[in-house]
C-alpha cells in the first residue's frame, strides 16, 4: 500500500513539474517587447516573412518605430483621459484635489492646443 502511494505522489510530482515547464516555456516564447508586429500589421508581416531581405532587415532595425498616429480628434473626454493618466504616473504622491486641479490644468491646455474653443456656461 505504501509503495502504490509513493509512485503515485511521485508521478503526480513529475506531472506538475513537466506542466510548469512546459507552462514557462510557453510563456518565454512570448514576445513582451513591444517591437513585434500587432494585430493590424499581421498581413504585413507575413508578406515581410516570405521573402526576408537582409538589408530591408538591417534598414529597418535600425530606423526607429514611427510614433502612433492620432485617429481620433480632440474631444474633452479624451484630454481627460490623457491628462489623468499623465498625472497618475507623474503625481501620484499628491492628494486628489490637487491632482484634480493639475488634470483641469492640463485638459484647458490641451484643448487650446487643438483649437477647441472652451465651452460656455
Amino acid at each position: 500500500m505504501n509503495v502504490v502511494m509513493f509512485r503515485t505522489r511521485k508521478v503526480a510530482t513529475l506531472t506538475r513539474f513537466a506542466l510548469f515547464v512546459s507552462c514557462a516555456l510557453v510563456l518565454a516564447a512570448c514576445e513582451t517587447d513591444g517591437t513585434g508586429p500587432t494585430a493590424a500589421d499581421a498581413p504585413k508581416a507575413e508578406a515581410a516573412s516570405a521573402k526576408p531581405n537582409a538589408a530591408a532587415v538591417r534598414t529597418q532595425a535600425a530606423k526607429p518605430p514611427e510614433p502612433v498616429r492620432d485617429t481620433e480628434p480632440m474631444t474633452r473626454s479624451r484630454a481627460a483621459r490623457e491628462c489623468w493618466m499623465r498625472t497618475e504616473k507623474a503625481s501620484a504622491h499628491e492628494d486628489l484635489d490637487k491632482r484634480a486641479d493639475l488634470v483641469n490644468k492640463c485638459i484647458d491646455q490641451k484643448m487650446n492646443a487643438a483649437g477647441v474653443p472652451a465651452p460656455k456656461g
